[in-house]
C-alpha cells in the first residue's frame, strides 16, 4: 500500500474479530513502527499484551474501577478485539530530552504502528477510558510508579464491511502562519 493511501484510508475499527498478529508479528511490527522520531533513541515505552482469558481480567479490574451501573459493561470492553496491547509510556529521568518530547515520540509510535497494522491488513483502534488511572488496572496491568498507562490498542481483523473511503482532506490554512500573517492573508 502507498503511504498517502494508508494515511487517508486508515480509520479506527470499532469491530474487530480473529486472527490478530501473533506475538511474532506484532514484534515486527513494533520493530518498524520503532523507527518513529524519539529524541535520544530513549524508546520511553512498554507494551503488555493481554489475549484470550487475560482480556477478561484486565475486564473485572475496569469492573472494580467502574460505577456500579457501569460494571458489566466495562468488563466486556476487553473482549471486543483479540488483542489488546496495552501502551505504558515510561518517561526516562536524567535526560536532556524533556517529559512531554517523550510523550510525543510514544504517540509517534503508536501512530506508526496503527498505520502498519492497517498496511497489513490488520484493524486497530486506540481506546482510553476512565481506568486509566485505576489502582486494581494497573494492579492487573502492572504498572510501576512512574510509569503511565495511555491506553490500549484494540487488535484484529477489521469488519468485512468496514469503510475504506479515503477520509476528506481538510482545509488547514487557517492553522498556517507566516511571520503573523495566515498564509491565506499573504497571498491576498
Amino acid at each position: 500500500m502507498e503511504l498517502t493511501e494508508a494515511v487517508l484510508t486508515r480509520r479506527s475499527q470499532q469491530q474487530l474479530t480473529d486472527p490478530a498478529p501473533d506475538d511474532e508479528q506484532f514484534t515486527r511490527l513494533l520493530r518498524t513502527a520503532s523507527a518513529a522520531p524519539d529524541h535520544g533513541r530513549l524508546r520511553p515505552w512498554r507494551w503488555v499484551l493481554l489475549r484470550g482469558g487475560q482480556r477478561a481480567r484486565l475486564g473485572r479490574a475496569l469492573a472494580a474501577a467502574g460505577a456500579d451501573d457501569a460494571q458489566a459493561r466495562a468488563a466486556l470492553k476487553p473482549l471486543r478485539a483479540p488483542l489488546l496491547a496495552s501502551i505504558v509510556f515510561v518517561p526516562r529521568q536524567n535526560t536532556k530530552v524533556p517529559r512531554w518530547e517523550q510523550l510525543a515520540a510514544t504517540a509517534a509510535l503508536v501512530h506508526c504502528l496503527e498505520l502498519l497494522l492497517h498496511d497489513h491488513g490488520w484493524g486497530s483502534i486506540w481506546r482510553t477510558g476512565h481506568g486509566l488511572d485505576s489502582p486494581a488496572v494497573h494492579d492487573a496491568l502492572r504498572i510501576r510508579p512512574g510509569e503511565q498507562l495511555l491506553g490500549w490498542l484494540y487488535i484484529g481483523t477489521p469488519h468485512p464491511h468496514r469503510s475504506t473511503a479515503p477520509k476528506p482532506v481538510r482545509d488547514v490554512h487557517d492553522t498556517i502562519t507566516r511571520l503573523g500573517a495566515s498564509i491565506e492573508s499573504s497571498a491576498a
